[in-house]
């Protein structure tokens, strides 16, 4: 990893403050374009453009939520074996890491704006197909994965724009990233609890159904924002396979980013991956499946702390600071492998939400200030393509690996991996040394 001899060296940390402003003009000063705005009116964080992407972002990921549940209750309910399931949620995510580079080069080239409603317009044609299917009888498997892979190509086409929307409908990214996160945590917990409480009063195709008219609103408030255009929406590209490797020469002229993402897939393979099913695992096995459900609740709200936490602080490092805060990942960890009662665990499952959360502010509001708008799309990309896979990875070896080691050496294992990680992003003068731009 680069290690520059100054802090003025690291690349693009202060890239908007190294060229001295051209002299004002005399007179009055004109007034400044608001960012995200079509016209005149206040630039603050709850403007027009801002609250039509909150609801997208917010009803999109209520619908998201719904998706495992529905999946399982609709195939099982069928009579279809439980391997199906895993093979229809692996359809869904399969086509998401795959094509999300695909997307950020599309995002880039064709606006996000028009790629997130290209992306519902799927969805929601996919939803609404699984939803008559399951309503008038038992849809062949095949039908079910090709509908499943659909949404996750969506979901690719979708998620690359949202890094550089967020910029372009508001003057303060961190706090508009704390807020979505505050509510991608509680639409975390409501989607499946409502899919669940659906699917009990109705049916799997009520729980589609329901899903297609979230993607049906998601679209209809991202065709009513009206964003101002961006100098590099009409700029002049290239054909599609250099603007994917341009994407990559951007991605690796930036030390401090490549750094952190080299560094999370190892985290996201020997942390985040194992963490979930082994959690699930341990705590079904000990205290019963609605003991998991509450801690998982009580990790939700973890995230809206961690959140709302972000809403405040604003640390000259945001990338120093949302590492010191992954140690907590680490206490939950331990606790589990420890076999610790109920309410300890609960208390570091309300850590490591909180942790994660305001670490994920912290990055992605670093990465949507410090890389040129039309790169971000890209970037964003293939920062979502390696966490995928290599979190998809961790899960996928947590059990054959719990099963030779044994699970709470597993769990051992990724905290002490989980301190290591926090280290190498300290360390690291590039990461640690990044600082703010402006007062985002």
């Amino acid at each position: 990893m680069e290690k520059p001899t100054e802090p003025a060296s690291i690349p693009d940390a202060d890239r908007d403050t190294r060229t001295s402003p051209p002299p004002l003009p005399p007179g009055p000063l004109p007034p400044l374009p608001s960012p995200g705005l079509s016209g005149p009116g206040p630039a603050g964080l709850w403007n027009r453009n801002f609250r039509y992407f909150f609801v997208a972002r917010t009803v999109a990921l209520f619908g998201d939520g719904m998706i495992p549940v529905a999946l399982t209750a609709g195939l099982l309910g069928a009579g279809r074996p439980a391997s199906s399931v895993g093979f229809a949620l692996a359809a869904w995510m399969g086509p998401l890491a795959v094509f999300v580079l695909f997307g950020g080069v599309l995002a880039d080239r064709f606006t996000p704006r028009r790629m997130m409603i290209i992306a519902d317009a799927l969805r929601l044609i996919g939803a609404s197909v699984l939803a008559v299917t399951f309503a008038t009888g038992n849809p062949p498997l095949w039908a079910v994965y090709v509908l499943s892979s659909v949404a996750g190509v969506g979901a690719a086409l979708f998620q690359p724009g949202v890094a550089s929307t967020v910029p372009r409908v508001s003057t303060d990214v961190q706090r508009a990233n704390a807020v979505l996160r505050v509510a991608e945590a509680l639409m975390t917990m409501a989607g499946p609890a409502f899919a669940g409480a659906l699917v009990g009063l109705a049916s799997a195709g009520a729980v589609y159904a329901a899903n297609a008219a979230t993607f049906a609103v998601s679209g209809a408030c991202l065709f009513l924002m009206r964003l101002a255009p961006a100098p590099h929406d009409d700029a002049v590209r290239g054909t599609f396979a250099a603007e994917l490797v341009g994407g990559w020469r951007e991605f690796r002229a930036r030390s401090w980013l490549w750094g952190v993402i080299a560094v999370w897939t190892v985290y996201g393979f020997a942390v985040l991956g194992p963490m979930l099913p082994l959690t699930a695992v341990l705590v079904t096995e000990a205290h019963g499946s609605g003991a998991y459900g509450m801690l998982m609740a009580v990790n939700g709200a973890g995230s809206v702390v961690g959140g709302l936490l972000a809403l405040r602080l604003r640390p000259s490092h945001p990338l120093a600071a949302g590492a010191v805060a992954l140690p907590l990942v680490a206490v939950s960890l331990v606790v589990l492998a420890l076999g610790m009662p109920v309410p300890v665990l609960a208390a570091g499952q309300l850590l490591a939400g909180g942790s994660a959360a305001f670490w994920l502010v912290m990055w992605s509001t670093t990465v949507q200030t410090h890389v040129p708008p039309e790169a971000l799309n890209r970037l964003h990309a293939y920062d979502v393509a390696g966490s995928l896979l290599m979190v998809a990875a961790g899960r996928a070896l947590a059990g054959p690996v719990a099963e030779a080691v044994g699970a709470p050496e597993l769990l051992v294992a990724a905290a002490v991996i989980n301190i290591g990680v926090v280290a190498v992003l300290l360390v690291a003068r590039p990461i640690r040394q990044l600082q703010r731009i402006g007062s985002v």
